[in-house]
């Protein structure tokens, strides 16, 4: 499949998968969000060799929320149906998707796009972005995760603020709330976002898909439901090849080569 609103490229284990809509500060349509379910099915397939993605925008704008021009004409939609269809399946993916995630934020990230950033499972942002929870602008709710990510992340307070007032963010601010990983100067985001994508895609890439799942399900179990959650997850993780290989290394006193199963 030939793509129109993003680019996607394979190379070293990495998944780049780039928004490319610079003109529309790479915000979302139908089309861009059918490309990134073809793209992302096309990672997560066993024989694809992925064994990490990286996300991040074309120009000056990492993703800009919803083209509202698409709604221009529409006088009632109905914009649960567009979730349940198009934003709700994009951000399942992303979670559970058994390899890590890494956002590269180069330019502002509002609404649906701030939401995305938040789903990735490492974020790294430019010095020069913004984060930005544009929803109450135009009468709506944070949406696409944001109302599940604000306040595990963020806390209440700052959640509800975030939310309701639409106010935009810095990187640094978003950085020091707990938003996102790291920022960086703007000429060395990509350089950091690849390198660690790299990096991870050299690593047990099993046993981290088995830590995703396992703080996956943390925000929703007590103590004791949690630690079972650790028991399954350990148990899979210990009949892993990488942990084998691990565990040789390690008496061995040599790297390890990981092989990702």
């Amino acid at each position: 499949m030939s793509y129109t609103t993003i680019r996607f490229d394979i190379a070293d284990g990495v998944a780049t998968l780039t928004l490319n809509r610079p003109d529309k500060l790479n915000s979302f349509t139908a089309e861009m969000h059918g490309e990134l379910r073809d793209s992302i099915g096309r990672v997560a397939a066993p024989d694809s060799g992925v064994r990490a993605l990286l996300i991040t925008g074309a120009g000056r704008g990492f993703c800009a929320g919803q083209d509202l021009n698409q709604r221009a004409t529409m006088t009632a939609p109905d914009l649960g149906e567009t979730l349940d269809k198009l934003f709700n399946p994009l951000i399942r993916s992303l979670r559970n998707l058994e390899l890590p995630v890494i956002g590269a934020v180069n330019g502002v990230a509002a609404g649906a796009g701030m939401s995305l950033a938040l789903a990735c499972d490492i974020t790294f942002a430019a010095r020069s972005a913004t984060f930005l929870q544009a929803f109450a602008k135009i009468g709506l709710i944070p949406d696409a995760g944001s109302t599940f990510f604000l306040p595990r992340l963020a806390g209440d307070a700052r959640a509800r603020g975030l939310a309701m007032l639409a106010d935009k963010i810095t990187a640094e601010q978003a950085a020091a709330w707990g938003l996102i990983w790291k920022v960086v100067d703007d000429d060395k985001l990509m350089t950091e976002a690849e390198a660690l994508a790299k990096h991870l895609a050299t690593q047990p890439t099993r046993g981290l898909a088995l830590i995703k799942k396992a703080l996956n399900q943390s925000a929703a179990n007590d103590l004791d439901r949690q630690l079972e959650v650790e028991r399954e997850c350990q148990r899979l993780a210990g009949r892993t090849a990488d942990y084998r290989e691990g565990v040789t290394a390690f008496l061995e006193k040599r790297p390890p080569r990981f092989s990702g199963r």
